[in-house]
């Protein structure tokens, strides 16, 4: 079993930055994938950035949307994994979910809202 917490969420203005972290307990942490979600109010949950394990190549991915302005990252051995995300847009407005995947079992955060907005 995986439990999440995320923290670092909050309201921001445009073109400001907030870091998001997902400290994780289990020992899967380090050989899962991450990844960072988000959903905002009408619409569906929609990938923002996903990290595989050294294991995997430990490549990054990015929405189109996001590329060039949020970067993930991991710590292994704190079991966390991080949002950076800079340039803040309003349309960035969402709750930010943090997951971990490692073969068929899934698990997700609770979420933390991020709101930028002047």
């Amino acid at each position: 079993q995986v439990q999440l917490v995320e923290s670092g969420g909050g309201l921001v203005q445009p073109g400001g930055s907030l870091r998001l972290s997902c400290a994780g307990s289990g020992s899967i942490f380090s050989f899962a994938s991450l990844g960072w979600y988000r959903q905002a109010p009408g619409k569906q949950r929609e990938l923002v950035a996903t990290t595989t394990a050294v294991i995997g190549g430990g490549r990054t991915n990015y929405a189109d949307s996001v590329k060039g302005r949020f970067t993930i990252t991991r710590d292994n051995a704190k079991r966390t994994v991080y949002l950076q995300m800079d340039s803040l847009r309003p349309e960035d407005t969402a709750v930010y979910y943090c997951n971990v995947k490692l073969g068929p079992a899934e698990y997700w955060g609770q979420g933390t809202q991020v709101t930028v907005s002047s």
